[in-house]
């Protein structure tokens, strides 16, 4: 005879199983939609331009392509990636906090305000796509290999009007797949999308660094040196983002019939970087827009105001490092309420030690997110630096992205987390299984 919570416990691993094999599925289909190009681009004559901008990623089409896996240089479908949509998003939460009505929508509307929210997003995900689309086009008609074979074959509005409609099909249909994947696979879909896109260019980008060896470009000394610096960020990031202020909090008992509970001691955790990877993902969306409308641009005047903030400029650094802080505080003022969380302990009958419930631990919560925050920002920064200081002193042939670490580091780690929970919770049903208890009615 079978036991139940045996047969319970192969049903849920069986449930896993398939969420994950669910995830790899989409994910493959992101891939495959990789090498399917616009029409009407001699993917020969751009690879060999790519090639040569592969040392380099000062310029709009560079800064796609680090995010998109290399996969710019096909320009396939997905070619701006899930780019524009993290775009809007931003635009979204900034709306919000400007107009009460749309804050009022998201959180007091539940479910059907969330929903316009949503829809709102997509909107803006479409224009931005069209505008980054159409500075594409345009920047890919004024491209040429070395021996003048022009990289559009038939450049003009058609053209444009081709890759502007296609590169839209291709985001919303990458904005599908990232809500499938949170709410059937495993993990936060878009950064998913964005986790594969970064990890498929690291072959690309250690073959780069192979052939400069083998071509006598790098000493040998260079490599090995990278390696280690690369294993002592990896080790830096991990243990940055295990790190935690943990505020003690106290239960109070309270006698509820003729049972007493409570009094018990845990504490509230707070990390170190509680906005996570989203402060320089979203720096790097908005720095893109200024080189978008430079590129569409025949004015001089704009086009040399987007010379001077392309990336690897002191000018775009400067402002990466700004914006990386101001998400910083903007994100984790968002995702983390400090009056929702003093409100709940104050309901739960907890308390900080030495502090008073309500307002004045809500006070106190503040202060400490608004002393460990800063840590946070900076370590972002100082990683993020990263790929300037390698491009500087290495003369590297491709980006060992400080952000690109981040987040595969980050994604990596939530994946894992939320792989951990669901076992956890299964193996805890599974013992509520074997004890054959029966539940009251």
């Amino acid at each position: 005879m079978s036991n139940p919570g045996t047969d319970k416990f192969g049903k849920q691993q069986s449930e896993l199983l398939s969420k994950i094999l669910w995830t790899l599925g989409l994910l493959a289909v992101y891939r495959i939609g990789i090498h399917v190009p616009v029409p009407g681009v001699n993917i020969e004559a751009l690879k060999l331009v790519f090639e040569e901008a592969a040392r380099s990623t000062s310029n709009l089409v560079g800064m796609i392509d680090m995010f998109s896996g290399g996969a710019l240089s096909q320009l396939p479908i997905f070619a701006l990636g899930v780019m524009p949509y993290i775009s809007a998003s931003i635009i979204m939460q900034l709306l919000q906090v400007i107009f009460p009505d749309l804050k009022r929508m998201a959180k007091e509307e539940g479910a059907a305000g969330r929903k316009k929210i949503t829809q709102y997003t997509r909107y803006g995900t479409v224009f931005i796509t069209a505008l980054q689309g159409l500075g594409l086009a345009i920047t890919l008609e004024g491209m040429q290999t070395g021996t003048a074979v022009p990289v559009i074959m038939d450049p003009g509005w058609s053209f444009r009007l081709i890759t502007v409609i296609t590169l839209i099909a291709g985001t919303s249909f990458l904005m599908w797949l990232g809500e499938q994947i949170t709410e059937k696979g495993i993990g936060n879909g878009i950064s998913l999308i964005i986790f594969s896109g970064i990890v498929a260019g690291i072959p690309r980008a250690i073959t780069n660094s192979v052939s400069q060896f083998s071509a006598g470009d790098m000493s040998i000394l260079i490599p090995v040196v990278v390696l280690i610096i690369m294993a002592v960020v990896l080790i830096f990031i991990v243990f940055v983002e295990r790190g935690q202020r943990r505020i003690p909090i106290h239960y109070a008992k309270r006698q509820i019939g003729r049972k007493i509970v409570g009094g018990q001691s845990t504490h509230l955790p707070l990390r170190i970087n509680t906005a996570g990877v989203i402060p320089p993902i979203f720096a790097s969306s908005l720095l893109i827009f200024p080189a978008t409308i430079a590129s569409i641009s025949s004015n001089e005047w704009v086009k040399n105001i987007g010379a001077y903030i392309a990336p690897d400029t002191l000018i775009y650094n400067i402002a990466f490092i700004v914006l990386v802080v101001l998400f910083c505080f903007f994100y984790t003022a968002i995702i983390f309420d400090p009056k929702d969380i003093a409100e709940n302990l104050k309901k739960q009958g907890g308390f900080v030690p030495g502090i008073r419930p309500g307002v004045n631990t809500a006070e106190y919560i503040n202060r400490v997110l608004l002393r460990i925050t800063p840590w946070g920002a900076a370590y972002i920064c100082l990683v993020c630096l990263l790929p300037l200081i390698l491009r500087i002193y290495f003369n590297l042939p491709f980006q060992y992205g400080g952000t690109s670490l981040l987040i595969l580091v980050g994604v990596a780690m939530d994946f894992m987390s939320q792989v951990q929970s669901h076992m956890i919770s299964t193996q805890y049903e599974s013992l509520l299984g074997k004890t054959k208890l029966k539940p009251r009615y």
